[in-house]
């Protein structure tokens, strides 16, 4: 199967409520599967919520009790990774027949990861955490490491892709296009007019389908305490979306979608990104590794690693006579 219908999911979520959450998941997993779409893309940290303007308390040299029940908010709020939401959303794959990229906030022990969920009919396939935290977000949320550089084979091509600001790493993009990713998935909380250039120039530098997906939300959709440092009343835009489906060569297949929920679709053949690589490889007849080249470490790195000694020999309780 080289032809596949594919989905941008921008919508709005439920903040800081993981069931919630999930539910919204579930239906628009069956939404886009209704389309006829076989992989659909959500956004990035669909599941326990982005939380745009907040600031949890924190200066330098300073926290405050309100910043640090923001955050106890925001903990309770994420999910563990594999968990019951997790065998939710993919029973909901399964139902419907589709693959699905979910951006969630995993819990794991005191920390928090912004993490991309890849399921599928089978259950869930793999996830990658964000290895760089952009700005703030370096305050809440924990980096990743190299062993979540997921990419996974589907039977219409090979699914991989970065969350938001990690397409800005030049060296993490030429890791993944080794990899041979063909539908490059781009949960973001990015909602600029200038990621569309981003998303576009993903797409042509990798020579991939990129499917980029995020958030709309007012701020009627977080709770009423939600200390947010942006002023907007209750019915302004916070994200605006800006979900974007774009072909090997830059062209814009769907979107952007600005300023309201939907679904965005594109059929596209996995075949086409044979051709567009006449004239351009990334990582193939247009690299010089005689001139660069780069070393991926994909070793999982624990903060503490339990080594256990090796079962020492039997003595040799026998005692050699003195000559």
């Amino acid at each position: 199967m080289t032809k596949v219908k594919v989905a941008a999911v921008q919508a709005a979520t439920v903040p800081f409520d993981a069931a919630a959450a999930t539910a919204r998941t579930v239906d628009l997993i069956a939404e886009a599967a209704s389309t006829g779409a076989s992989l659909a893309v959500f956004p990035e940290a669909f599941i326990g919520g982005y939380p745009k303007g907040l600031d949890f308390g924190c200066s330098i040299g300073r926290r405050t009790p309100e910043g640090r029940a923001d955050f106890a908010r925001y903990v309770r709020g994420a999910i563990t990774v594999p968990g019951p939401e997790t065998e939710t959303l993919s029973a909901a794959c399964a139902r419907h027949g589709i693959h699905a990229v979910v951006g969630v906030i995993e819990r794991d022990g005191g920390t928090l990861y912004c993490t991309v969920l890849y399921l599928s009919p089978d259950g869930q396939m793999g996830k990658h955490r964000k290895v760089m935290p952009t700005g703030s977000e370096r305050l809440v949320w924990g980096f990743g490491d190299g062993s979540t550089l997921t990419v996974m084979d589907t039977p219409f091509g090979r699914v991989g892709g970065a969350i938001c600001w990690e397409h800005y790493m030049p060296l993490m993009r030429a890791a993944y296009y080794a990899k041979g990713v063909q539908l490059w998935a781009a949960p973001t909380a990015d909602d600029r007019e200038s990621w569309i250039a981003t998303m576009r120039h993903v797409a042509m530098e990798g020579r991939c389908f990129v499917i980029g997906a995020c958030q709309v939300m007012r701020r009627s959709d977080f709770p009423e305490d939600y200390a947010s440092r942006i002023d907007a009343g209750p019915d302004e835009w916070m994200m605006h979306g800006r979900s974007v489906i774009v072909g090997p060569l830059g062209e814009i297949l769907a979107g952007p979608l600005v300023d309201a929920e939907g679904i965005l679709t594109a059929e596209v053949d996995v075949e086409d990104l044979v051709g567009a690589k006449l004239d351009f490889d990334p990582v193939g007849h247009y690299a010089r590794p005689d001139l660069f080249s780069m070393r991926v470490d994909e070793t999982p790195r624990a903060p503490v690693a339990t080594v256990r000694e090796a079962a020492l020999p039997e003595r040799n309780e026998k005692v050699e006579e003195a000559a």
